[in-house]
C-alpha cells in the first residue's frame, strides 16, 4: 500500500493534457499550467509487434518538464478485465517512469477488453464483491510495481447498472479504505451520468469520502441523440465549471485540476480557445 501524504493546499495546481500532437501548442500551454497529464498510450508508435513511447515526443516533454511537473493517465490498462490486463501498457508506463519522476499515476476504473477483444469504449464495472477483490488486488499490484500514489477515475456509465452489491460512491470508498489508493473525480462525467442515468450529484458527493481526491477533471464533451457523451472536444460548460468549483471546496487534499481535451478536438478548440480555456480555469480555481 502506497500512502497519499497529501497535505490541504488552499488553491489547486492546473493541469492539461498532452497527447504529443502540436510542439507550438505545447510551447503555448506552458506557461499557463504546472502539470502536464500524460496519456502513455497516446503517445506510443508500432514498432512491429511491440510499442514504445516515441522518443521524439520524449525529448519534447523533457523540454518542459522542469518547471513543469508530469502525471500519467492510462487509457488502455483495461484494470477490469475478467481475463487479465494490458501488460503492453505497463511496459510503456515502465518507459515513462525510466525517463521522468512522475508525481503519480492513474488509471479509469473500468474494462475495455473481453476475452482479448477491444470494445472500442470504457465500461463502468459492476459494484460486486467480485469485483471490489479484483480491482483491489490489482490496485495493490501497481502500488508495489512504481512506489508511487496511484489514482483511480470513474467513468460515465454507457449502460444502465446490473444488481449491484455498492453504490457508486460506496464502491469508491471500499477501493480506497483496502487499498490506500487515490481517486480522480471528473465533474463532466459526473453530469454525463446525471444526464444519462440520473445520477443524484449531490447524494452522491454526500456519501463519498473526498479525502483521497487528488486531482480533478474537467472538460467539454457533446450530445448524440439525447445522450450526453464523454467526449472531450469542446470548453468547459459554466455548470461543469460550477460543480467542480463545489468539489474543490469539499475535497481537503485536492491538488490539481486538469483540463482535458482530445487531440482529435484541437482543430475545433484552435491554439487560442485552449489557452482561453486554461486561463478561464485558473482564475476559476484562483478565486
Amino acid at each position: 500500500m502506497v500512502s497519499l501524504n497529501l497535505a490541504a493546499k488552499a488553491r489547486p495546481a492546473l493541469a492539461t493534457t498532452y497527447e504529443g500532437v502540436g510542439l507550438d501548442l505545447l510551447h503555448r500551454i506552458t506557461p499557463l499550467v504546472d502539470y502536464l497529464e500524460i496519456p502513455p498510450d497516446s503517445i506510443a508508435r508500432a514498432d512491429g509487434t511491440t510499442e514504445n513511447l516515441r522518443p521524439e515526443l520524449l525529448e519534447a516533454i523533457a523540454c518542459v518538464a522542469p518547471p513543469l511537473k508530469l502525471i500519467a493517465h492510462g487509457v488502455g490498462l483495461s484494470i477490469g478485465s475478467f481475463d487479465g490486463w494490458n501488460e503492453n501498457y505497463l511496459r510503456l508506463l515502465d518507459q515513462l517512469f525510466h525517463r521522468f519522476p512522475l508525481e503519480w499515476h492513474s488509471e479509469h476504473l473500468a474494462y475495455t477488453t473481453v476475452a482479448g477483444e477491444n470494445l472500442g469504449a470504457m465500461i463502468a464495472m459492476p459494484r460486486t464483491e467480485e469485483t471490489l477483490d479484483l480491482i483491489c488486488h490489482r490496485v495493490q499490484r501497481l502500488q508495489a510495481r512504481y512506489g508511487v500514489p496511484f489514482l483511480l477515475e470513474h467513468v460515465i456509465h454507457l449502460l444502465p447498472d446490473p444488481h449491484c452489491h455498492y453504490t457508486n460512491a460506496a464502491f469508491l470508498n471500499a477501493i480506497t479504505a483496502q487499498t490506500g489508493c487515490g481517486l480522480i473525480l471528473d465533474a463532466y462525467n459526473l453530469e454525463c451520468d446525471r444526464h444519462n442515468q440520473g445520477l443524484d450529484i449531490p447524494a452522491f458527493l454526500d456519501e463519498l469520502n473526498l479525502e483521497p481526491v487528488r486531482e480533478l477533471h474537467i472538460a467539454g464533451g457533446t450530445m448524440h441523440n439525447g445522450f450526453q457523451l464523454d467526449i472531450h472536444s469542446r470548453p468547459t460548460a459554466e455548470s461543469t465549471l460550477a460543480l467542480a468549483l463545489d468539489i474543490i471546496a469539499r475535497s481537503p487534499n485536492l491538488r490539481v485540476v486538469t483540463y482535458e481535451f482530445l487531440k482529435e478536438a484541437i482543430p475545433a478548440l484552435g491554439h487560442d480557445g485552449i489557452c482561453g480555456e486554461l486561463a478561464r480555469i485558473r482564475k476559476a480555481i484562483s478565486q
